[in-house]
């Protein structure tokens, strides 16, 4: 179980270092480059996840796991607002969707949701 659940925390850790958002022109960017705070408090969640992991606290792995989950759906809505917001100065409600349609998610999400989802649910074996 622990192994498991290591390697959950492990796909989500080094999935916020993958390429999670295409820009154009400008390129890939992971979580740190999308915004530092969004970092910090993803890595936060995922170290006090560990704590539970190393501890053999399966319920305070599941919330932290629930929590990251929620960050990463939070940073989702985050990045279709933003890429809305930075192409508010064209005239045209359909001309900033279509810009804001160029930003792209990448891979980096699957391997950060697997992650989150192996945590939350890795069985509990009881001897």
């Amino acid at each position: 179980m622990k192994n498991i659940q290591l390697l959950g925390l492990l796909l989500v850790i080094v999935g916020s270092f993958l390429p999670l958002v295409h820009v154009p022109v400008i390129g890939n960017w992971n979580y740190w480059k999308l915004d530092h705070y969004l970092a910090i408090v993803c890595w936060f969640l995922s170290a006090c996840a560990l704590f539970g992991i190393v501890n053999n606290r399966m319920k305070i792995v599941r919330i932290f796991a629930v929590l990251l989950i929620g960050w990463f759906i939070l940073t989702l809505a985050a990045v279709k607002i933003q890429s809305l917001q930075y192409f508010s100065f064209l005239p045209f409600k359909s001309w900033q969707e279509t810009f804001a349609g160029v930003v792209k998610l990448r891979w980096g999400w699957i391997v950060e949701f697997l992650g989150a989802f192996i945590m939350l649910f890795a069985k509990n074996k009881i001897k």
